[in-house]
């Protein structure tokens, strides 16, 4: 009777030991819920513990590639009442941007993303590379801190992720970025395929990838200085074309590791008062 009460015993120390340790693990070392604490103030997590627990479940459902999906958290939480991106007035708004993709790429590629989400007017407070990791930081004066929803939404157009966000404070956020599939979000010229460029005050980025040759023409009324700038896939500078005299039609040879184009002009895009026709093709070999 001793042996099998021992036994009883045994198996439930056992049970129940592991239990407790798992429930503990789930309290303490939960990977979503200490990310869920990192975006909240002390005590609005200890306030709403039992809510938090209720509208992140199932858990799993908040994982993405067996990492916490940060994006989804923050919307959860904003969604909710809980986290407020919007300030009371215009505060100082510090963004620290990283990646282990190439910095001049990853530089243009957050710049049009920030404009495309209202973003025009920041200063670089700092650029750093460390052999690997790219950290570009900026601060602009702001009503709201970034919706992460929203900016992952325009990095996805070009092949980009969110994978973590950090919170420093309401007004301090660091963003790590996937560049792992990046590509610029521009048109693709293509043999004989007549391209219009509208007048626009921001330069034009093209894809010339699949191309040789390409004829630019513009009107009379246009007072176009030619500024051509050729890069390679991670937008490494190769080559600028520039000509100081009014040009009405000009002849481009691509080179065979371009990439990109950037179509501007010399002085100011406001000489560009018409479109810009654009006439590609490939060599006949």
């Amino acid at each position: 009777m001793v042996k099998v009460v021992f036994f009883l015993f045994f198996v439930f120390s056992i049970v129940h030991g592991a239990f407790f340790e798992e429930d503990n693990v789930t309290h303490t070392e939960n990977p979503l819920m200490e990310k869920v604490k990192s975006f909240l103030n002390k005590d609005v997590y200890q306030e709403n513990k039992k809510f938090i627990k209720i509208i992140f479940s199932p858990q799993i459902d908040y994982y993405k590639n067996n990492n916490v999906d940060v994006v989804k958290v923050i919307t959860t939480l904003k969604e909710n009442g809980l986290l407020k991106l919007f300030f009371h007035k215009p505060k100082d708004l510090q963004l620290h941007f990283k990646t282990l993709g190439p910095p001049l790429f990853f530089v243009k590629l957050m710049s049009d993303s920030l404009r495309n989400i209202g973003y025009y007017r920041y200063v670089t407070t700092s650029a750093n590379f460390d052999g690997s990791e790219f950290t570009w930081s900026l601060s602009l004066k702001s009503e709201y801190a970034t919706d992460p929803l929203i900016l992952q939404e325009e990095l996805n157009k070009n092949g980009c992720s969110i994978v973590d966000i950090k919170r420093i404070s309401a007004t301090q956020w660091v963003y790590m970025i996937d560049m792992t599939n990046v590509f610029l979000n521009v048109a693709v010229l293509e043999d004989h395929q007549k391209v219009i460029l509208k007048r626009s005050i921001y330069p034009h980025w093209l894809d010339v990838s699949k191309i040789d040759i390409l004829s630019i023409a513009t009107y009379k009324r246009n007072h176009w200085y030619p500024y051509i700038a050729y890069y390679d896939k991670s937008l490494n500078l190769l080559n600028v074309v520039r000509n100081d005299r009014k040009t009405r039609r000009i002849t481009l040879k691509i080179p065979k590791k371009a990439k990109y184009m950037k179509i501007s002009d010399i002085y100011t895009l406001k000489n560009v008062t018409e479109d810009l026709i654009l006439f590609p093709r490939l060599m006949s070999y």
